[in-house]
């Protein structure tokens, strides 16, 4: 069964843009990553899905179930996590976390109890003397307490140091492992190279790519970092042209001996060719534009 298939789906702030025929497809049992640049439409995308905001066309679905008709059954499936929460003032982070749980109908004190201690959330402390990371850690077990069929995290790192986040993917994987489809959406392209099996590119409201992680990041374009003095000006293939200490830096997609013939004319001191990361090699979908697989 799908998690989540959306076909045409737009959403208009008047006039001004949100998300334009969006066509997504997520597979139950997935961790998929959403991909782009703030303000290209991600957030706009799950605030629909979720029912916060309505369509102005198209069509979605979550595990079958209309966004529009079947909202109440939708949301009683999921798992939301905003990329800022907000809490009621003057309550301690139990009460909010108890709160959550009961607006669903449940007990889920053992799972909240585990979750606080894997992210070191103090439970005592009230909600306006919390840090941002703290919050969002509250959040995050207000998500997952109640062991939701789908998990939809909107930026969900932002504001958790390094070693929460490492146990925070690690918690991710451990429910996906057990089914729970995991849709996340980031602009942390890293995030998504290390979790996700499939991703989607949005752009200025349109998905422009869908694959799996390891296709979208095939290319035969090469980071390449010399140190020396070489005339590269002409030379087809070469973007992100960049600065560092004694050379230059640059992604190069053109052939192999034109570049070699090149570096051959000038004075090499030092080379090196690796493998671009994939927020290197997203760019292109950003600055030159791409087509939806």
């Amino acid at each position: 069964m799908r998690a989540i298939e959306t076909a045409g789906l737009t959403k208009y702030y008047g006039k001004a843009r949100g998300i334009v025929d969006l066509k997504l497809t997520v597979e139950e049992g997935e961790f998929f990553g959403f991909i782009g640049p703030n303000g290209a439409g991600k957030s706009t995308t799950i605030r629909t899905l979720l029912g916060l905001v309505k369509k102005n066309s198209g069509q979605a679905k979550i595990f079958g179930m209309d966004i529009g008709t079947d909202q109440r059954k939708i949301l009683e499936t999921i798992g939301y996590l905003p990329s800022e929460a907000v809490f009621y003032n003057g309550r301690k982070v139990r009460d909010m976390l108890r709160l959550s749980a009961g607006l669903r109908g449940r007990n889920c004190e053992k799972e909240a109890e585990e979750l606080c201690e894997r992210l070191q959330l103090d439970t005592s402390r009230r909600v306006e003397e919390l840090s941002f990371g703290n919050r969002k850690k509250a959040a995050i077990v207000c998500a997952l307490q109640h062991n939701p069929r789908l998990c939809i995290l909107d930026e969900p790192t932002s504001g958790l140091d390094p070693l929460m986040q490492r146990e925070f993917f690690e918690i991710l994987r451990e429910r996906n492992r057990r089914g729970t489809t995991i849709f996340l959406s980031s602009h942390v392209l890293s995030e998504v190279q290390r979790n996700c099996e499939r991703a989607a590119v949005i752009r200025e409201g349109r998905l422009i790519a869908c694959d799996r992680v390891e296709a979208l990041a095939d290319t035969n374009a090469r980071r390449v970092t010399l140190r020396g003095q070489c005339e590269l000006a002409g030379l087809e293939g070469i973007r992100d042209l960049q600065e560092t200490e004694g050379g230059v830096s640059f992604l190069y997609s053109g052939e192999l001996k034109a570049l070699i013939e090149r570096l051959a004319r000038g004075t090499v001191l030092d080379l090196a060719v690796s493998e671009p990361d994939l927020e290197e090699i997203f760019l292109h979908y950003y600055e030159e534009g791409g087509t939806v697989e």
